[in-house]
């Protein structure tokens, strides 16, 4: 399978004392504080930029009021020199500022990434659902903004009054009309904001529910495909789509009837300009390149104004996925670090273990308490919606108990740091997902690890023979991008996965659901395996087969331990209460 490229030094973290890593909501703080830092450079360059947008109108007044009526063709010769020579320097300080904003921008999301995913992965695990890959897209979009050329007028605007101060100094009746001009695209920027803010932000978030609809749609292509639900569905996507296009329509309208209002008014301000100033030149109160200047530094003046406006879009939008992606961080937790605990024995309990989810004010689990001990098989067995499902998530540690224990050899599962505890456990959910990747990627749950490792989890699954027969055994692609592959072909890498690693508890969610005989009789070779091995088993299932390899078994109805006993005890309960099978 080739040799493996070990990760970045630099990506590694130091474990800390019984810390987190960041909390993705601290994670935000330092960030700020850098960029806080850099974008005073960048205005600093602003200022240094601006200034030597003076150069232009200084040259124009020199040429029209010294070297025109002179005829000094040295003072012209000098003139130039020196306004090219500013205009030099300002090309290379205004890409520098373009560089800078960019990698700024690149630097921004590079480091709120992870911070952005694993909150991702948190809010999902927390509500149920979560929203897909919307905080990375609103990471993309406040990156786009804040790296790219739209965030420039905030770094101009605040020189507009220089330039006015400097039109004033040429003549204060010119000063006049440019606070008057000044004025007039100030309420049109702040009349932009108004009538287009909630419209704007209605659209950003139907667009947001739109793409996320999309995403889920995609993930169950088949189910669509099977039963025919791609009209449906695309009427139901047409109303969100539409909802928004409406918002972002009217916004745009009124947008754009602002921004030709803002050009025009622009416009009659510079035939403003040039008109009194020719007739202050006729009255002999200014000179003919006082005039020119004058125009030249006003446009200059209200140009980041205008270019606000006209980038109000970009700013709404970055605006809105800043504040969703702050809420994302805020509400979720990162990865845990911590003190390394030694490799646990197996020994796994489960204390008054209570869980209410966040929708919902009445607990599905109720109260359990039962105890499992190192190298033991737990079967769970129970109805449709019982909360089978549940339960193992609980033990996993994938949900926080509300109240209660779940403890792996005494230490609670919220207190193993995430690395560590995903070494020491296994587990296969009932539906599976695989990623996108090679085989190999997969079972060895994205690390870099031996080919013998992997090649030993996929024996010790039965998968080793079903790899092998892929087209490019270990390294043939699956998921997006690769190859589709059976239910049963999926399940059985997934079981690799799960036994990857020696791990000291494997949990396993219907891990039969999609197996064939063969299959089910290789999945029950692996489980007597793994007790050979002394791991720690909690098993849910619904066939005889493979319930009958079970130490214990404990009956979940209602959310509340029905029964719990030896496993020939429940299972002569369950053939007596409910006949020819083995859980409700």
């Amino acid at each position: 399978m080739g040799e493996r490229k070990s990760a970045p030094a630099g990506l590694l973290r130091s474990p800390g004392i019984g810390v987190m890593t960041q909390h993705s909501n601290d994670a935000l703080k330092p960030v700020i504080a850098s960029c806080r830092r850099v974008w005073g450079g960048v205005a600093a360059f602003s200022a240094f930029l601006n200034l030597l947008m003076l150069a232009v109108p200084l040259y124009m007044m020199q040429i029209f009021d010294r070297v025109l009526p002179t005829g000094h063709i040295d003072t012209l010769y000098v003139l130039t020199a020196m306004v090219t020579a500013a205009l030099i320097i300002f090309g290379v300080l205004d890409a520098l500022r373009g560089r800078i904003l960019a990698r700024v921008g690149a630097w921004l999301e590079s480091e709120l990434s992870e911070p952005a995913l694993s909150s991702a992965v948190v809010d999902a695990l927390r509500v149920g659902g979560g929203t897909s890959a919307q905080g990375l897209r609103d990471l993309a979009t406040v990156r786009s903004y804040a790296g790219g050329p739209s965030v420039m007028p905030l770094f101009d605007a605040p020189w507009a009054p220089v330039f006015l101060a400097v039109v004033f100094l040429i003549h204060p009746l010119l000063g006049w009309i440019g606070i008057g001009g000044a004025l007039l695209l100030a309420v049109c920027a702040v009349a932009n904001d108004l009538f287009t803010r909630k419209r704007m932000v209605t659209a950003n978030d139907a667009q947001a529910k739109a793409l996320n609809e999309a995403d889920a749609a995609v993930r169950n292509a088949d189910t669509i495909a099977a039963m025919g639900i791609l009209p449906a569905l695309l009427q139901r996507r047409g109303h969100v789509i539409s909802d928004g296009l409406s918002q972002q329509v009217a916004a745009s309208e009124i947008s754009s009837a602002i921004i030709a209002f803002t050009k025009a008014s622009r416009f009659a301000l510079q035939v403003a300009m040039l008109g009194v100033g020719a007739y202050l030149v006729i009255g002999v109160e200014m000179t003919p390149g006082g005039m020119i200047a004058a125009s030249i530094v006003l446009a200059r003046g209200l140009a980041p104004i205008e270019q606000s406006i006209s980038g109000w879009r970009a700013f709404v939008s970055a605006r809105a996925a800043w504040r969703r992606l702050r809420d994302l961080l805020h509400r979720s937790g990162a990865i845990k670090t911590g003190t390394t605990l030694p490799r646990p024995k197996g020994v796994l309990e489960l204390e008054g273990v209570s869980y209410a989810p966040p929708a919902r004010r009445s607990a599905v689990i109720h109260g359990v308490n039962l105890r499992v001990e190192e190298g033991k098989v737990l079967g769970i067995v129970g109805p449709s919606g019982a909360g089978k499902t549940t339960l193992v998530r609980l033990i996993v540690g994938s949900l926080a108990p509300t109240v209660g224990h779940v403890r792996l050899d005494g230490a609670d599962m919220a207190m193993w740091p995430d690395a560590d505890r995903g070494r020491h456990v296994g587990y296969l959910p009932q539906n599976v997902e695989l990623f996108a990747g090679t085989v190999r990627d997969n079972i060895a749950r994205l690390s870099e690890a031996p080919d013998e490792t992997v090649v030993a989890a996929s024996e010790l699954a039965g998968a080793h023979k079903t790899v092998l027969a892929l087209d490019a055994a270990y390294e043939t692609r699956i998921g997006e991008g690769g190859i589709p592959i059976s239910g049963g072909q999926r399940q059985r890498i997934a079981l690799a996965r799960a036994v990857f690693g020696n791990p000291v508890l494997v949990v396993l969610d219907e891990p039969n659901a999609h197996l064939d005989s063969d299959g089910e009789w290789a999945l029950i070779h692996t489980i007597e395996r793994l007790r050979e091995l002394g791991v720690t088993i909690v098993l849910v299932a619904q066939r005889a087969p493979v319930m009958v390899q079970t130490d214990h078994m404990v009956v979940i109805k209602d959310g509340t331990m029905a029964a719990y006993g030896p496993t020939e005890k429940i299972l002569d309960e369950l053939r007596r209460s409910i006949p020819s099978k083995v859980a409700g």
